[in-house]
C-alpha cells in the first residue's frame, strides 16, 4: 500500500465515524512561549485541552507536520544511528473533545489496524497505565477492561508512569495512555524472546506505532493534578512507522517517501547506500536532515543565529558536514534533493511546491557559507583531538569552535564520538553564559498556576472599534522574571487591547477603577487567550473595572501596519508578483518589512517604491474593512494570505485600493493619515529575502532634519564648496590613494626587513634563530615571519615590536620542528607576561599583545635563555 492511500485511508475512516478533516498546522509555533516548533499533534488544540476555548468540532482527524530537535522530545541524536528515527514527521492523529473516550477510541484503533490495514493481529501487542503512588492515581483497569474483550490477557502489558502516562511538559494537560506495539521480527527471533520483554526496550523491531493518550487531568505549576471538567481524546501514530509496517520494510528509511530521497542522494554524491555502515548513516541523516529543513524553511523560520533559526542552521548544517566528512561533497549539494521531496509531498503540502525555488536559494547559500568555514575548523578540531591529553575535549575549545567557525555543540560532540573522546559540556555552558550575560540575559521566567476570578468566555477582542472598555477579570497568574521583577498576566472576558501578531506589537495602557491604576505594559496572545502583563496585582479588581489603551501608541503602530500594506502591494507592482511577504514587525517608530525577492533593490527601485507609497497617500485612500468572510471568497476576490499566518474559516480582510490582504491587525481609517514614508534600509537577511526598513508621519521629519544636520556640518568641514559631492569624492580617491602608497611603503618595508633578518640568521644546534625587535603593525609582524618561513626550513622566529603604545610579540616554528615541548602557543603564553597581556594561537605560529612596553627587551633576554644562546 503507497503511502498517499495510507494517508487516505486514515482519514477516510475517521470521516465515516464522523470526524472532520482537518489541515495540518504550521511547524512554527507563534502564540505558545513554551514551544519552539511543532511537536505533537496536540500542539494547537492546547487551549482546549486547559479549557480556555472550544473546539468547533467535537471530532477532529488530521496528519500533523512535526518537529523534535530540542527540549523535552528530542530524537536528534538517534537519527540516522537507527533506522527508524526523524527528526520531522508526520503524526496521524484522531480528537475528542469531551465527546468520545477510551471505549470508541480503543475499538476504533482496533478496527482501523485490523480491519481496514489487515495487520495480522497476533503481533500486535498493547499497554495501559500501571498507576502512580507519587500522584496518587490508581492502575487503569478501565483501559484494561476494554483491551481483553478484544486480545488475549497476555498482549495487554501493565506500563510505568514514563511510558504510560503523557504529559505534554511540566505542567499542563495530561492523562493516563495505551500504546499498541508491533512485533515485525521474524518468527525464529519470535521463538527466541517473547516480544513482551521487548516492549519499550528500543528494539527496531519491536517498536510503538499507535498511542491512545485520554486526557482528564491539568498538572499545575507545583506538581499538583486536577481533573478536568471534560475529558478529552488525543491520538497519534507516526505516519512513517506505518508506512514501514505496511510496506513490508524493516526500516523507515525504505518506505516509497523516503526510497527516492536517498536515490537522488546517491545519484548526487555518487555513492552506494547499502554499502558500509558509514555511508549508510550519513545518507540517513542528510535525507532527514535536508526533509526537515525543506519543511520548517517553506512555513517561514529561515536560519539564523539564534531561537528556531538557530536549530535550523544547526541540523542543516550538520547534514553538510555528512556530506563532507563521509560522502566526499566538497561542494553545495543539499540543495539539489529539495524538488524531489517537493515531488513526494506536492499532493499533500502543496507549500512545499510554492516555496521551493526560495527554499533552493537559502539552502545553497547555507551549504556555501558553512562550506567555507568547515575544513578551516575541522582542521582546528582534528588539532584539538590530537594534543588533549585525556579522552574529553575542553569546553573552551567547543566555545571556540562554536563562537568562531559556527560549529554547533552537537557537531563537534559527534566527531569527538567518532574519536572515542567526550567534550567538556559543563564548561562550554559556562562560555556561553558569559557571552549572553555579555549581550543579553536570557530570560528564565517563573510562572505560576492561574487564579480564577470568574468564568465564562473570555478575550473577546473589542479593540477594532475602540479603545475603552468596561471588563472583568477572569484570571491572573503571577510571573517572577529572570530580573528578580514581578508582573501579573491578566485575562478579561474582553478587551480593547491588541495583543501583539501579524509583526504587530501589542498594545500598552493602564486598568484602572475608582481607586487605583495599573499600568499594562504588554499585550500578547497565548494559544486562545489574550494576556495582559500588568505591573501590579491585579486582585483587587473583582468587580467591572476599566482598560484603557494608549491612544497615541496605537495610533502611530496602526499607522506602520497600513502603510505595510501599501508598501507590500507597491513591491509587487515594482519588483513582481514573485515577492511575497516573510515577516514583519511594526511598532510606533519603525516599520520592518521581510519579502522574497532574490537581487539587491537598486537606489531607483527605492526611489519608485517611495513614491509609489507616498502617492498612495496622497491620494487619500479609505480603508475598507471586510469581517467574517468566509476564507474561499476572500481569496478568490484577489485577496493576499501571508504564507506563515493561520486562519480561520472566516477571516478579515483589509483594503488600500488595489492593496488587499488578510489581516487581524489594526489599521487607520485613511491612507492620508500616514502623511509620508520613507525608506532608510535595504539589506539581505537570508538568500533570496531582502529586509526595508522605513518610517512615516513626524519619524520622516525628524530624520530629514538630522540629515540636514549632518549636510551642514560636511559643508562647514568642507569650507562650503559649490559642490559638496565633488569634494566628498575627490577626497575619498586622495584617501584611497594614499592607502594604496603606504600598502607599497609597508611591502617594501617588509621586504627588505625580510632580507636583512635572513642575513643575520643565528644557527644553534642546527637550529635557525631570529630573534629581533622590529616597528611593524601586528598584520605586517604576521605577513613578515610567513615570508620568512616559507624560504627557511628548520627555523625558529620571534619577533617583538611596538605599535600604539603597544607591544606585540609574534612566535613562528616550523611544523616539522613542532614538539610537545617546543610549540610556539606555549611558548607565547609563557612570554606574554613580560608585557602584562594574553597570547595563544597554533602550536606553530601564536601571538601576544600587552600594554607593558617596557617588557619587550625583558621578552628578548628569556626567549634568548629559553634557546641557550647569547
Amino acid at each position: 500500500m503507497d503511502s498517499k492511500k495510507i494517508r487516505d485511508n486514515f482519514f477516510n475512516f475517521f470521516e465515516s465515524k464522523q470526524h472532520k478533516l482537518i489541515p495540518s498546522d504550521s511547524l512554527i509555533v507563534k502564540n505558545d512561549p513554551t514551544l519552539m516548533f511543532t511537536n505533537a499533534g496536540m500542539n494547537q488544540f492546547k487551549d482546549i485541552f486547559l479549557e480556555n476555548s472550544k473546539s468547533s468540532f467535537g471530532r477532529i482527524v488530521n496528519s500533523q507536520k512535526c518537529l523534535r530537535v530540542s527540549g523535552k522530545h528530542n530524537d536528534l541524536e538517534e537519527v540516522g544511528i537507527d533506522t527508524y528515527h526523524h527528526t520531522f514527521f508526520e503524526m496521524l492523529g484522531n480528537w475528542s473533545f469531551g465527546d468520545y473516550f477510551k471505549k470508541e477510541a480503543i475499538r476504533w484503533s482496533w478496527e482501523l489496524l485490523t480491519k481496514v490495514y489487515k495487520i495480522n493481529s497476533e503481533n500486535l501487542y498493547v499497554t495501559f497505565f500501571e498507576g502512580s503512588n507519587e500522584d496518587k492515581l490508581k492502575a487503569d483497569f478501565e483501559t484494561k477492561e476494554l483491551w481483553e474483550k478484544i486480545l488475549p490477557k497476555n498482549r495487554i502489558i501493565k506500563g510505568s508512569k514514563k511510558d504510560n502516562f503523557w504529559e505534554m511538559g511540566q505542567s499542563g494537560p495530561c492523562g493516563p495512555c495505551s500504546e499498541i506495539h508491533i512485533d515485525l521480527r521474524d518468527e525464529i527471533e519470535k521463538e527466541k524472546v517473547p516480544a513482551i520483554n521487548l516492549i519499550n526496550k528500543d528494539h527496531p523491531e519491536v517498536i510503538e506505532l499507535w498511542n491512545l493518550v485520554f486526557i482528564q487531568f491539568n498538572r499545575l505549576s507545583n506538581g499538583k493534578l486536577i481533573s478536568l471538567k471534560s475529558k478529552y481524546v488525543d491520538t497519534g501514530m507516526g505516519f512513517e512507522r506505518l508506512c514501514m509496517v505496511l510496506q513490508n520494510k524493516k526500516s523507515t528509511y525504505d518506505i516509497d517517501t523516503f526510497k527516492p530521497i536517498i536515490n537522488q542522494i546517491e545519484s548526487v554524491t555518487k555513492c552506494k547506500y547499502g554499502k558500509s555502515s558509514e555511508i549508510d548513516i550519513a545518507i540517513r541523516v542528510i535525507s532527514d536532515h535536508i526533509r526537515s529543513v525543506f519543511f520548517v524553511v517553506s512555513d517561514g523560520q529561515l536560519p539564523s543565529n539564534n531561537g528556531p533559526g538557530y536549530v535550523i542552521r544547526r541540523i542543516l548544517r550538520r547534514a553538510i558536514r555528512y556530506g563532507h566528512t563521509f560522502l566526499n561533497q566538497n561542494n553545495p549539494f543539499l540543495f539539489k534533493i529539495l524538488p524531489v521531496i517537493a515531488q513526494i509531498y506536492t499532493d499533500h503540502f502543496p507549500r512545499l511546491s510554492d516555496q521551493l525555488i526560495l527554499v533552493t536559494k537559502i539552502v545553497k547559500e547555507e551549504e556555501i557559507s558553512f562550506l567555507k568555514t568547515l575544513q578551516q575548523g575541522l582542521s582546528i578540531l582534528e588539532e584539538f583531538i590530537s594534543t588533549e591529553k585525556s579522552d574529553k575535549i575542553s569546553g573552551k575549545h567547543v566555545f571556540k569552535l562554536y563562537d568562531t567557525f559556527g560549529f554547533p555543540k552537537d557537531l563537534t560532540a559527534l566527531i569527538a564520538r567518532e574519536n572515542n573522546m567526550t567534550i567538556d559540556e559543563i564548561e562550554f555552558e559556562s562560555f556561553m553564559k558569559i557571552q549572553q550575560n555579555r549581550s543579553r540575559s536570557v530570560s528564565k521566567n517563573k510562572v505560576g498556576d492561574w487564579v480564577n476570578f470568574s468564568y465564562g468566555k473570555h478575550s473577546i477582542f473589542k479593540g477594532y472599534k475602540s479603545l475603552t472598555e468596561e471588563v472583568f477579570l477572569r484570571k491572573y497568574r503571577k510571573v517572577s522574571l529572570s530580573n528578580k521583577k514581578d508582573v501579573y498576566h491578566v485575562i478579561f472576558d474582553k478587551t480593547p487591547f491588541y495583543p501583539e501578531g501579524g509583526g504587530q506589537i501589542g498594545d500598552s495602557g493602564i486598568l484602572e477603577n475608582s481607586n487605583k491604576k495599573i499600568n499594562i505594559i504588554n499585550t500578547f496572545k497565548e494559544n486562545d487567550s489574550i494576556i495582559h502583563v500588568a505591573e501590579e496585582s491585579p486582585d483587587g479588581f473583582l468587580k467591572r473595572v476599566k482598560a484603557v489603551v494608549n491612544k497615541e501608541r496605537r495610533f502611530l503602530t496602526s499607522i506602520n501596519h497600513s502603510c505595510t500594506h501599501i508598501l507590500h502591494n507597491a513591491l509587487r507592482n515594482i519588483l513582481g508578483d514573485h515577492v511575497n511577504q516573510r515577516g514583519s514587525m511594526v511598532n510606533s517608530k519603525i516599520l520592518r518589512f521581510d519579502f522574497s525577492h532574490f537581487t539587491k533593490i537598486s537606489e531607483s527601485e527605492i526611489k519608485k517604491i517611495e513614491d509609489y507609497v507616498n502617492q498612495m497617500i496622497n491620494e487619500k485612500i479609505k480603508m475598507v474593512e471586510k469581517i467574517n468572510i468566509p476564507i474561499e471568497d476572500a481569496l478568490k476576490q484577489g485577496a493576499i494570505a501571508l504564507f506563515d499566518e493561520k486562519y480561520d474559516d472566516k477571516v478579515r480582510v483589509i483594503k488600500f485600493g488595489d492593496s488587499i490582504e488578510l489581516c487581524g491587525g489594526t489599521h487607520v481609517n485613511n491612507s492620508s493619515e500616514i502623511k509620508n514614508f520613507k525608506i532608510i534600509s535595504e539589506k539581505s537577511i537570508a538568500s533570496g529575502v531582502r529586509r526595508l526598513e522605513a518610517i512615516t508621519q513626524n519619524e520622516v521629519l525628524n530624520y530629514l532634519f538630522e540629515k540636514e544636520a549632518v549636510l551642514n556640518e560636511a559643508l562647514k568641514l568642507f569650507k562650503n564648496p559649490t559642490n559638496l559631492s565633488d569634494s566628498i569624492s575627490s577626497l575619498y580617491n586622495e584617501n584611497v590613494k594614499l592607502k594604496r602608497e603606504i600598502k607599497d611603503l609597508n611591502l617594501f618595508k617588509v621586504n627588505q626587513l625580510k632580507v636583512d633578518l635572513i642575513n643575520n640568521i643565528t644557527e644553534n644546534k642546527k637550529l635557525k634563530i631570529v630573534i629581533k625587535k622590529v616597528q611593524l603593525s601586528p598584520d605586517l609582524l604576521k605577513d613578515l615571519v610567513f615570508k620568512i618561513g616559507d624560504e627557511i626550513e628548520n627555523i625558529f622566529i620571534l619577533l617583538v615590536s611596538e605599535y600604539n603604545n603597544k607591544a606585540y610579540i609574534v612566535c613562528y616554528i616550523s611544523k616539522k620542528l613542532v614538539k610537545d615541548d617546543f610549540n610556539a602557543s606555549i611558548i607565547i603564553k609563557n612570554l606574554s607576561t613580560s608585557i602584562n597581556g594574553k597570547g595563544g594561537g597554533q602550536n606553530f605560529f601564536a601571538t601576544a599583545a600587552g600594554d607593558n612596553i617596557k617588557g619587550i627587551n625583558d621578552t628578548i633576554v628569556m626567549v634568548k635563555k629559553m634557546l641557550d644562546i647569547n
